[in-house]
């Protein structure tokens, strides 16, 4: 179920996984939402070398699904030369992206797929208009919000969408957005309440996070565009 929280809201947009993304919104077809997961081939890809890097033999395991989302002291035990070898494999007709020169620095973690694997980050130091690249980015990343109100299925909450000077993206001001927490009243999540921090995936929310949670979500994505050189710094 957790994996679903997190997989969900692209899926739904057609960007990954199979078909039919509305049948990861039923909790109790656990079974349906495994099939389901092996066909993410990205993501899978990191949850398989976690698992067996930590020894916890299931990939969508509680402790593996939330080192790669959302990130923990697992991270440090996956070998980056090592997982730049499992996509090789997997991603042999990949284009773009800095993954392959990564093998000291890669991580079995969202933010390496999103800001290394993908092409977007490269097409930005490449010179190409950011509108596209750069909303794909913010977006497609796990950032975190507050919640201010909640209405039905949506609730308002306010985030730090990333930005691009020309030179280095970094985390903007803060901005007011409207994301969605369950459709036609199904979700894997019970309502937000006001002040709470969720970790925001597209324009969903995915689930509720502690304060540590939020601060490792922040941590890593900024340690991930120092290591490439997007933030400004080396």
């Amino acid at each position: 179920m957790r994996f679903a929280r997190y997989a969900y809201p692209p899926n739904a947009l057609g960007y990954c996984g199979p078909e039919g993304a509305e049948a990861m919104l039923e909790p109790a077809a656990t079974a349906e939402i495994e099939r389901r997961a092996r066909l993410f081939e990205g993501a899978w890809s990191y949850l398989e070398l976690l698992a067996e890097e930590v020894g916890l033999g299931d990939p969508l395991a509680p402790a593996v699904v939330e080192a790669y989302w959302v990130g923990s002291d697992l991270l440090d035990d996956v070998d980056p030369a090592r997982l730049v070898a499992r996509l090789e494999d997997r991603f042999r007709g990949q284009v773009g992206g800095t993954w392959r020169q990564a093998s000291r620095r890669a991580a079995a973690h969202h933010s390496f797929q999103v800001f290394e694997v993908y092409p977007w980050a490269g097409l930005l130091t490449a010179g190409r208009p950011p509108g596209p690249a750069l909303r794909v980015l913010d977006r497609c990343r796990i950032r975190v919000g507050e919640v201010l109100e909640v209405h039905g299925e949506e609730v308002r909450a306010v985030s730090r969408p990333l930005v691009w000077d020309g030179a280095a993206l970094r985390q903007g001001d803060e901005v007011t957005e409207q994301v969605r927490w369950s459709v036609a009243g199904r979700s894997l999540i019970t309502a937000p309440r006001a002040g709470d921090l969720v970790a925001l995936h597209w324009d969903w929310v995915c689930e509720v996070l502690t304060p540590a949670q939020a601060q490792q979500v922040a941590t890593i994505e900024d340690r991930r565009r120092a290591a490439t050189g997007l933030s400004g710094v080396g």
